[in-house]
């Protein structure tokens, strides 16, 4: 029924045909469609029709030094002897010329840890993006300069996770990164003096979550932390503390009034704080 009526006119269920670019009705004239543009996907491929039929391949990234526009010479069992050993010198000739100058050399070492530092951190794909991005930056600026790669690779992620509002301390960064603290601190402060990136204090509210959830508390010790931590930020009792100790001074606190067994160490513990941070916040808090 679906065909009948596709083939039929709409006004005078006369026979359709397509001349040209249109389809027209053969006995009133009627212009039913005027275009044949197929807007579903491009199904071409030229490796495995079968299980991979799209065309158009990956997106553009910036996570890679050619924003992924370069193409690989791919590999075949069904090809033996002398064809196979010269695909396998074009292929190791391509690899080469895919990075010709040392600027993209660096680029592509520093992007591959930084793509290493968000997977080791969980870090959502946007903070990856302009993470590269940042390096990209900072390298047309020439920052790198007598720096390290490692130290700046953490500090564009660290910088990024300021930017986006994503909770993650220096510690946790620095830990899980290849570069010291010193080269670390060294690269951040060069981005922040000569990039003026706007990293803003993370909101304590951000860390809660997560240390809610390596505490293993309750649904509604996590929300009362929360509503301590966004009181303590609107009256302006959070400026100059370390938002990570006032979360995990939240957290203690919504524990201590909802009975439940947490201490001030353990609380510290995972916010990489001591336990007079804790208990300097908590003390604000039950005044």
């Amino acid at each position: 029924m679906s065909q009948a009526r596709d083939t039929e006119c709409p006004e005078c269920s006369g026979r359709l045909n397509a001349e040209g670019t249109e389809t027209v009705c053969g006995r009133c004239g009627l212009v039913v469609d005027e275009y044949r543009i197929d807007h579903g996907p491009e199904w071409r491929s030229f490796a495995d029709d079968e299980t991979s039929p799209e065309r158009t391949g990956a997106p553009l990234t910036h996570s890679r030094h050619d924003r992924g526009l370069s193409t690989d010479i791919g590999r075949s069992t069904r090809v033996k002897g002398r064809k196979r050993r010269r695909l396998s010198r074009m292929r190791t000739q391509h690899q080469r010329a895919r990075i010709s100058t040392k600027r993209e050399r660096n680029q592509v070492y520093a992007f591959t840890e930084i793509r290493r530092l968000v997977g080791a951190l969980s870090l959502p794909r946007h903070v990856r993006e302009s993470a590269c991005s940042l390096f990209r930056t900072a390298q047309e600026a020439d920052l790198l300069r007598g720096r390290s790669l490692e130290g700046f690779a953490s500090a564009v992620v660290y910088a990024t996770c300021r930017v986006c509002s994503v909770s993650r301390t220096v510690e946790e960064v620095v830990d899980a990164a290849k570069a010291s603290e010193e080269e670390h601190r060294a690269a951040y402060r060069a981005l922040n003096r000569d990039l003026d990136v706007a990293t803003g204090p993370i909101h304590p509210a951000e860390y809660v979550p997560r240390y809610a959830s390596e505490l293993d508390v309750d649904e509604s010790v996590r929300r009362a932390a929360e509503d301590h931590a966004r009181r303590l930020r609107e009256s302006g009792d959070a400026a100059g503390r370390n938002p990570s100790g006032v979360a995990a001074a939240c957290l203690y606190t919504a524990a201590r009034e909802a009975g439940a067994d947490l201490t001030q160490q353990a609380a510290a513990d995972v916010a990489g704080v001591t336990p007079v941070t804790v208990r300097n916040t908590y003390t604000l808090l039950t005044e």
